[in-house]
């Protein structure tokens, strides 16, 4: 009794650890809206997600006793798994295993060879996932089997494992905690011999007989399973819906046409001032440079700068230096008139209502210098520039401030 009792209440703790571990799972195949994902999967190639497994641990039944009558002790007993497996999709495999069982009640060993069903319980409901930790699989199973002293037999049975991912940190290598259990004939079944215990409902007569032809044994084993093969399932990358929009109202239609109609009408006024600026600069590009241009009502001639008047250049009172507004008169003249061989005549002055006559002469040579020194960085050729300094002694023009001056002009 008190083996009993034992086998029961490993029996019962592994139940609870299934029922702990099987949904302990992280919850992460869930799509925008809560719902699991499922396949379609890419095709399961023949040598991928195999395993291999062998476990030992405990086992025992239920069998008919002496003189025909059923005995329904629990006698516990060594055992042992080897298997080799396949999973056909997530949620679906196969295995085919060897269940060695040493039980002194039944005989000296039990040999059963099987085909178990898999069917993850942990994918089938919530999806599968790479990085589970644990799930639970459940497995009708069928199979035949011998036995010391009693020869040849078929057997059904069902189980269940729960299958730690990972063990011990190895990516290919699973726990696996697996209990099962069968229906197998014990002895050769003649219905019409057997006799009732008492009489009652049928129900009651069937169970007797079965109880006593059949025994009923079971195992609970802790092994792993090693994985070889390519492993997991790829998805079918899925096809993103089209947007439908939804339909413009007769209003918004209306609205956005005449919008449309006003920007095409604007493009349209945009394209003929673009016309008309093109016309209109189009002379422009046949300018040459070092030219000099008269326009007159859209038209462009080309006059001789060397025909024109005297360029003035003016000076403050007593200075030499060019100011930045005669700076740009004298750039504006030598980028559109001055070349290697322009020729060109200096004169300088100052004006007599100030300073010495010698003064005003030292002052209109180096204005003339100043003036000079510009034009070759101009690039007028030094051969070609005639220059004079005139002091106060002649005054070009009838003031004080435009005689502070030096001319140029074009030979």
């Amino acid at each position: 009794m008190k083996s009993m009792k034992t086998i029961f209440g490993v029996l019962a703790a592994a139940s609870l650890l299934f029922s702990v571990n099987a949904f302990a799972q992280e919850n992460g195949n869930r799509d925008e809206n809560g719902n699991v994902v499922r396949g379609p999967y890419e095709t399961n190639a023949f040598g991928d997600n195999w395993f291999v497994g062998a476990g030992i641990g405990l086992n025992s039944g239920i069998n008919t006793g002496n003189g025909g009558t059923i005995d329904w002790i629990i006698y516990p007993g060594l055992g042992l798994d080897l298997n080799v497996g396949k999973w056909i999709t997530p949620e679906y495999g196969l295995r085919l295993d060897y269940h060695g069982l040493n039980n002194a009640k039944f005989s000296d060993w039990q040999h059963y060879v099987g085909l178990d069903v898999l069917f993850d319980l942990s994918t089938l409901f919530d999806g599968y996932q790479e990085t589970r930790n644990w799930s639970f699989v459940a497995y009708p199973s069928a199979g035949w089997g011998y036995y010391t002293g009693g020869g040849n037999m078929w057997l059904l049975g069902a189980g269940a494992y729960a299958k730690k991912y990972a063990f011990f940190g190895n990516e290919n290598l699973d726990m696996i905690i697996d209990l099962r259990g069968w229906v197998a004939p014990n002895s050769e079944i003649s219905w019409a011999s057997d006799s009732k215990p008492s009489k009652g409902l049928a129900s009651i007569d069937l169970f007797y007989k079965l109880g006593k032809h059949f025994s009923f044994p079971i195992s609970l084993t802790w092994g792993v399973a090693y994985k070889f093969g390519k492993q997991g399932f790829q998805r079918h990358s899925s096809v993103v819906p089209a947007i439908i929009p939804v339909p413009f109202t007769t209003e918004q239609y209306e609205d956005l046409s005449g919008k449309v109609a006003e920007l095409e009408k604007e493009n349209a006024e945009l394209k003929d001032k673009i016309a008309a600026l093109e016309n209109e600069v189009a002379p422009l590009r046949q300018l040459v440079n070092g030219q000099t241009y008269l326009y007159d009502n859209g038209t462009f001639t080309a006059v001789d700068a060397a025909a024109g008047a005297p360029v003035t250049l003016y000076f403050d009172c007593g200075s030499a230096t060019l100011s930045a507004r005669e700076k740009a008169h004298f750039e504006y003249f030598t980028k559109n008139v001055v070349n290697e061989n322009t020729k060109l005549s200096v004169n300088g002055y100052a004006d007599k209502q100030t300073g010495s006559a010698k003064r005003n002469q030292q002052l209109s040579e180096q204005r003339v210098k100043t003036v000079v020194d510009l034009l070759k960085k101009a690039g007028a050729a030094e051969e070609n520039i005639e220059s004079a300094a005139h002091g106060a002694t002649v005054q070009p023009f009838d003031s004080a401030a435009k005689n502070r001056v030096v001319t140029i002009e074009v030979k």
